[in-house]
């Protein structure tokens, strides 16, 4: 067992972490474990031929939700330096409109998403992204303005949200828009001006509160009612927000449903079968491919997250999110994949009922891409140094990566942050088999704009063998949403719908949601959904 450390970082308070390890069978206590081996607390263990997580602070590290001090540290001076990729990931930030430090907020005291409601959360997602997109440009170009503008957008949303509403879309209003704005606010956190403990209320009075209730109801609904991306995003906001306000409890409530959660987002429901060629299903292909690459990139943005903070889930499950996303990199390549046909059950508790059943993977359109590739990609071929061959042609293919704005004008063009090929293009880890990580360590504080990183021009976004290994281990709306009486299978799937007719894919119709079927897990897990 490879037990890694989580200490505190000078003058820094150690408010709640994880509250228990997994090891193979067994769950340790963090305060048992404290006591037995002092500093040496563990994480979860990874195979010795993997390098582990790196070590993270107690209370949590900051920066260190998608991005670390040393992070951000090398893309200035990969850009600096005139190193590409770098330099076309930066070219793609600096011209895009949310990026410029004119950019005014408009606040709104509630914002709607959903049938029956004036929707007007486009409002919220516009200012969340430009709001990222400043604080990104300032720690690369390191001029004050926009990190200024980044502050000013977030203040006055802090100053003046006091709530989410509409038909169950508001789920994912909470979810989407969550995380993404404790990711804009942990890059100027420590900036003049910036109001903290105001922000840190409203992700926890406004946001968070409605994730949380999602994980544990599904508004009202049966569990395998909503698809995997539902939970995802909850999970996301809950993990971010944990993270954002040193809140041990969030933290644990959403890395323990990652593991084990009774909802379809729990990593062996939203990937329910692994094949002999190493690649894994992956729930939501059975959709559409505008939804499962939404998927993909809220998975790999929790995994990123929980990353930075010492917590290992991209390797969780012999690496199941690796073999998931090589799936969908294929099928969206214009692959072929297996599919193995399976039912689900929908409906209200005590109300309406019935099930969908999909026989196969939906149609794609190899054009169609979204901006979250590269962070997977460089993830699983440069930290941890394994062939990764479909996720590194589609990440070649998808860069440089752009961020919300660059994707179309409607929401799933901004449901994940982007610029991959800037913030998560890095050189290969030159660790030996079982050493440790020599990526960044969240525990380094956050250096000025203009600090130096790893010298160099580094690789692009791509790497691993030409040829998919044997394992990729280490060697539109519902028809029944009418029938809730509250939109209660409301999927949001309208607007995306819109997205990818404009990016040329023919929308399917409906929505079919799939069950795993018992014993078709190759990993002996029970094959029903819970």
């Amino acid at each position: 067992m490879h037990l890694q450390p989580h200490l505190t970082r000078p003058g820094q308070t150690g408010r709640g972490r994880i509250g228990r390890y997994e090891t193979g069978s067994h769950q340790i206590s963090r305060r048992g474990l404290l006591k037995a081996a002092g500093t040496a607390a563990g994480a979860v263990g990874v195979a010795a031929a993997l390098p582990a997580a790196p070590a993270a602070a107690v209370g949590y590290a900051h920066p260190g939700l998608l991005h670390t001090g040393a992070d951000l540290a090398r893309m200035a001076a990969k850009v600096k330096a005139g190193a590409a990729p770098w330099t076309a990931g930066y070219a793609r930030l600096t011209a895009n409109r949310h990026a410029q430090s004119g950019w005014t907020a408009n606040p709104q005291a509630t914002v709607y998403r959903g049938s029956g409601s004036p929707q007007n959360y486009t409002i919220l997602y516009n200012d969340l992204h430009a709001a990222y997109q400043n604080g990104l440009r300032f720690h690369v170009g390191g001029e004050s303005a926009y990190a200024d503008t980044a502050v000013a957008i977030l203040n006055a949303w802090s100053a003046k949200l006091t709530s989410l509403a509409g038909s169950a879309d508001r789920f994912l209003a909470a979810g989407l828009y969550g995380y993404q704005a404790a990711n804009a606010a942990e890059l100027v956190r420590d900036h003049a001006g910036f109001e903290l403990e105001r922000f840190q209320k409203m992700l926890t009075t406004v946001f968070s509160p409605l994730s949380e209730s999602f994980l544990v109801g599904h508004n009202g609904a049966v569990i395998t009612n909503y698809w995997p991306n539902w939970d995802l995003t909850a999970m996301a906001c809950v993990l971010a927000t944990g993270i954002f306000c040193d809140d041990g409890a969030r933290v644990e409530q959403a890395v323990e449903y990652f593991k084990s959660g009774a909802g379809l987002g729990a990593v062996r429901k939203a990937i329910p079968v692994v094949h002999d060629d190493g690649l894994a299903e992956w729930l939501e292909a059975g959709r559409d491919q505008g939804h499962a690459l939404l998927g993909v990139g809220l998975m790999g943005t929790f995994c990123e997250m929980a990353w930075n903070q010492g917590i290992d889930l991209y390797g969780y499950d012999d690496s199941r999110f690796l073999k998931g996303a090589q799936y969908v990199a294929k099928w969206s390549l214009g692959g072929d994949v297996t599919y193995t046909a399976n039912t689900r059950a929908k409906g209200a508790i005590n109300g309406w009922s019935g099930s969908e059943t999909a026989s196969g993977a939906a149609g794609v359109d190899p054009a169609m891409t979204r901006p979250i590739w590269a962070m997977i990609a460089n993830h699983y071929t440069k930290r941890r140094g394994l062939s990764a061959p479909y996720l590194t042609r589609i990440a070649a293919k998808a860069g440089p990566e752009g961020g919300g704005g660059d994707y179309g004008p409607n929401s799933g063009g901004y449901d994940q942050l982007g610029f991959g090929t800037l913030a998560f293009t890095r050189d290969r880890s030159t660790t030996t088999a079982g050493g440790s990580s020599t990526g960044p360590s969240p525990s380094v504080a956050s250096p000025s704009p203009s600090a130096s990183g790893a010298a160099g021009s580094g690789a692009a976004a791509s790497g691993g063998s030409a040829a998919p290994s044997a394992s990729a281990a280490p060697t539109g709306t519902e028809a029944a949403a009418a029938k809730s009486g509250g939109g209660l299978a409301s999927t949001g799937s309208t607007d995306l719908v819109a997205w990818t007719a404009a990016t040329g894919l023919t929308a399917l119709a409906g929505g079919l949601l799939l069950l795993r079927r018992r014993g078709r897990t190759r990993d002996g897990a029970e094959g029903r959904a819970e």
